[in-house]
């Protein structure tokens, strides 16, 4: 998500929801030597990495009820690939993968949908948050018919091939689909070698059901 409203790409340096979803866009400047960027699955993280990116996460986000990074968003972020960068061993940038199914008017794609952007306050505007984004970038190209995220930083995205979907937003339930229209603006697609032709951003778009926000 991403801070500014809620969505989990969040502070890649601008702490908003994107991508709980994105707190922190950047500006590139020079990048200290010392930095390291690994790309890590769930099981692999260890619990001393496990807390220091919820710290990292809870920091950029904030304290505000709206904006505050949940343990439903950290539910969201794992199971799938995390994009992590240290510097000096310390964690301060992060952004993971997730694979969601993700519905354009009624067919079913294979997301890549992003979670827990997030740039350490102190680093912010320094272009950690692009690096880790390229990673995941890179990652759905690679494993996915379509990239998905929530921001309101589209600038941020739209710089790394991020367009916003222009159609009606739902979320599917048991009882049958229900209209999401305070997401409808917010939702990023990313295109890959594997979307299917034709693909209209002007169609209807709809996600699975889950606890918290649903995209």
């Amino acid at each position: 998500m991403t801070s500014d409203r809620r969505f989990r790409p969040g502070p890649v340096e601008d702490g908003s929801r994107a991508a709980r979803h994105n707190a922190g866009v950047d500006e590139h400047r020079s990048l200290p030597e010392a930095i390291r960027l690994r790309r890590l699955s769930t099981p692999e993280l260890s619990p001393e990495a496990t807390v220091a990116i919820r710290a990292m996460l809870d920091a950029a986000f904030g304290n505000d009820e709206e904006e505050r990074f949940t343990d439903h968003d950290w539910e969201h972020a794992i199971g799938g690939l995390h994009v992590v960068l240290d510097i000096d061993g310390t964690i301060v940038s992060h952004a993971s993968v997730v694979e969601r199914i993700l519905e354009v008017d009624g067919r079913p794609l294979r997301t890549g949908y992003v979670e827990a952007v997030a740039t350490a306050p102190a680093e912010q505007a320094r272009g950690y948050g692009t690096l880790v984004m390229r990673e995941i970038t890179a990652d759905i190209h690679a494993r996915f018919e379509l990239g998905g995220l929530g921001t309101g930083s589209h600038h941020f995205y739209e710089r790394l091939g991020w367009r916003t979907w222009r159609g009606p937003s739902s979320v599917r339930t048991p009882d049958g689909d229900h209209r999401t229209p305070d997401d409808d603006g917010y939702i990023m697609v990313l295109r890959t070698p594997s979307t299917p032709a034709g693909l209209d951003e002007t169609t209807p778009i709809s996600c699975d059901w889950r606890a918290g926000d649903v995209w």
